[in-house]
């Protein structure tokens, strides 16, 4: 039987299961980017972040729904931005700031269900905190504070429903493919 010390601390399954989902997101990032640059080519380019970044925040919100551990959040997406940067992403090592402060977002959702729900209403508070938090983080350094109030608002309803449909709908799929799996026990 179990206990809940045990559960709560990080076993060599979990430190393996999150070098994975870090390993394979790092790979997926540096494919993505391609996507990313495309639309950026395009008329559509003031949209080309807010339209992407939901692939980019994937590994913490699946990190921390099928580990169900405080901190996963965070491991996950700084491990996907390593590997990212390693495989000479353009951004170098600014992913690994960019990793921390999606991971940080999504945390901080997970975070305001006290770590209990690593459900939907978990996946939702995460992409409210994610979306939130890049959304100041780009403020500043991608000068997000130079556009008018209807671009703004744009941009953030945009990044909100790619977040959303990424780093929420599709990670509750994959967390219910994966329970299937039975790879969670």
């Amino acid at each position: 039987m179990q206990t809940l010390k045990q559960k709560r601390g990080w076993s060599l399954r979990d430190v393996i299961f999150l070098a994975i989902i870090g390993i394979f997101f790092g790979v997926i990032y540096q494919v993505w980017s391609y996507a990313y640059y495309l639309i950026a080519a395009t008329p559509l380019k003031p949209y080309a972040n807010d339209l992407t970044l939901g692939v980019w925040i994937m590994a913490g919100p699946l990190a921390g729904v099928l580990l169900q551990k405080a901190g996963a959040t965070i491991i996950g997406e700084l491990l996907a931005a390593t590997v990212e940067m390693l495989l000479f992403s353009s951004w170098g090592a600014a992913n690994l700031i960019s990793g921390f402060i999606q991971g940080l977002g999504n945390e901080l959702g997970f975070a305001c269900t006290g770590y209990r729900n690593w459900s939907k209403l978990g996946l939702l508070f995460s992409t409210i905190g994610a979306t939130i938090l890049t959304f100041i983080w780009d403020w500043f350094q991608s000068g997000y504070s130079e556009y008018h109030a209807g671009l703004l608002i744009t941009l953030l309803i945009i990044r909100f429903i790619s977040i959303g449909f990424f780093a929420g709908v599709l990670v509750y799929w994959i967390k219910k493919l994966v329970l299937k799996t039975g790879l969670n026990k």
